[in-house]
C-alpha cells in the first residue's frame, strides 16, 4: 500500500505544470536505438515513454523498437528521421558524423573534466546551436532533441600492456568507429586506427586484428571483451559519450503547443536517466573487471597532462578539416568555460 501511495507521489510530482491535453491518441512516436534492454539508451527511452505517455493523458502514443527492427547503421538511421519513417532515433557523435560531421566535437579530448561539467555543458545553449545548424543542413528535417549520456567516459583500453603515458600507446592496433576524429586521435598517440564494426570487435580482440579500443567500462564488460583478453584500461576519461536523440521536424511542428511541451519535458527527463545509469552500472561492472584480473589503472595529473598535450593537434585538425568546425568549437569551448566557472563557484560555496 506504502509503494503504490510513494509511485503515485512521484508520478504527481512528475507530471506537476505538465498539460493533459486529451484522452484520445492523436499521435504515435515510433523510437529506435540500436542498442539492447540492458543499455542506458534503453532505461532513458522507458522514462521517455513512461512520462510522455501519462503526462498527454493518452494523447502521445510511443513505441519503442530497441535493436535493428527499423535500422542498423547511422546514415541509415537518419535518413529514416528525415523521411518520417522513424520518428526518434539516438546515435552517436561518430554515428551522426557522416551527415552532420560537426557533432564530432563531442568526441574532442580532454576538454571536460567531469560529469558536472559535461552535464552543465549538455544543458546550455551550446546544444540549442547545435540544433540550429542540424535543421538548417537537413533542410529543416532533422531535429536535435537533447544529448544525454551513452556508455559514461571513453578511456584507452587494451590486450597488451598498461598504458600509463602516450608512448605507452606506441604501435598498438586501437579499434575506432569510421568517423575521422577518433582516428586522428588515435594517429596522435603514435597508435594505428583500425575501424572495425562493432559487433566483430570482439573476435579481433581474439585474433588480433585490434589490440585496444576507446571505450566505457559498461561497454566492455557487457560486451565481455575481457574474456577476447582485452586485461588493461587506463581511465584517461579523454571523452564523454554523448548521445544524440533525434526526431522528426515535422512530427514534433506538428504538435500543438501543449504536446510539443510534453514532448520536450520527456526529452529532459530521458537525458536525466541517461546521465544517472552509467554512473550506477559502472560501479558493478569495475568491480567485475578487477576481480577478474583486468589492470585498472589512474593517470595522475600529470599524466593526464601528458594525455592531453599529445592530443592538441586533434584540435587544429577539427577546426581546419571539419565542416563548420571553428563555428562549433568556439560554442563548445565557450559551453566548457562557462559550465567550469559555475561549477566551480558552487563548489566552493559548498565548502564554506
Amino acid at each position: 500500500m506504502l509503494k503504490g501511495t510513494i509511485g503515485s507521489l512521484l508520478m504527481a510530482t512528475l507530471l506537476a505544470g505538465a498539460p493533459l491535453a486529451a484522452t484520445a491518441q492523436e499521435y504515435t512516436i515510433r523510437a529506435t536505438a540500436n542498442s539492447n534492454e540492458n543499455d542506458e539508451d534503453y532505461d532513458g527511452l522507458i522514462v521517455f515513454e513512461n512520462y510522455v505517455e501519462n503526462a498527454s493523458n493518452g494523447a502521445i502514443d510511443v513505441e519503442l523498437f530497441i535493436g535493428t527492427q527499423l535500422c542498423s547503421k547511422g546514415a541509415e538511421c537518419l535518413q529514416g528521421v528525415s523521411d518520417g519513417s522513424i520518428d526518434v532515433y539516438i546515435s552517436t557523435s561518430g554515428g551522426a558524423a557522416g551527415i552532420f560531421p560537426y557533432v564530432q566535437v563531442l568526441d574532442l579530448p580532454y576538454l571536460m573534466a567531469d560529469d558536472r561539467i559535461a552535464e552543465k555543458v549538455l544543458r546550455s545553449d551550446f546544444v540549442n546551436e547545435m540544433r540550429d545548424m542540424a535543421l538548417e543542413d537537413s533542410g529543416g528535417t532533422i531535429r536535435l532533441m537533447t544529448v544525454g549520456n551513452t556508455g559514461g567516459w571513453r578511456n584507452f583500453a587494451n590486450t597488451e600492456r598498461r598504458i600509463a603515458a602516450p608512448e605507452d600507446m606506441e604501435g598498438l592496433k586501437i579499434r575506432t568507429v569510421v568517423a575521422d576524429l577518433p582516428q586522428e586521435l588515435v594517429k596522435a598517440m603514435g597508435a594505428s586506427p583500425t575501424p572495425i564494426p562493432w559487433p566483430e570487435l570482439f573476435t579481433s580482440f581474439q585474433t588480433g586484428v585490434v589490440e585496444g579500443s576507446k571505450n566505457g567500462i559498461t561497454d566492455i564488460m557487457g560486451m565481455k571483451f575481457p574474456d577476447a583478453g582485452l586485461q588493461y584500461v587506463t581511465l584517461d576519461g579523454h571523452a564523454y559519450m554523448g548521445a544524440l536523440w533525434w526526431m522528426n521536424n515535422e512530427k514534433f511542428m506538428s504538435m500543438p503547443d501543449e504536446l510539443k511541451r510534453v514532448v520536450v519535458d520527456g526529452f529532459y527527463q530521458l537525458q536525466q536517466a541517461t546521465f544517472a545509469s552509467p554512473k550506477r552500472k559502472s560501479i558493478q561492472a569495475y568491480t567485475d573487471f578487477v576481480d577478474g584480473g583486468g589492470d585498472l589503472y589512474v593517470p595522475t595529473p600529470e599524466e593526464k597532462a601528458a594525455f592531453r598535450a599529445a592530443a592538441a593537434p586533434v584540435f587544429d585538425w577539427f577546426q581546419e578539416n571539419v565542416n563548420r568546425g571553428p563555428e562549433i568549437f568556439a560554442a563548445f569551448t565557450e559551453a566548457v568555460e562557462e559550465a567550469e566557472a559555475e561549477v566551480n563557484a558552487a563548489r566552493q560555496a559548498d565548502m564554506q
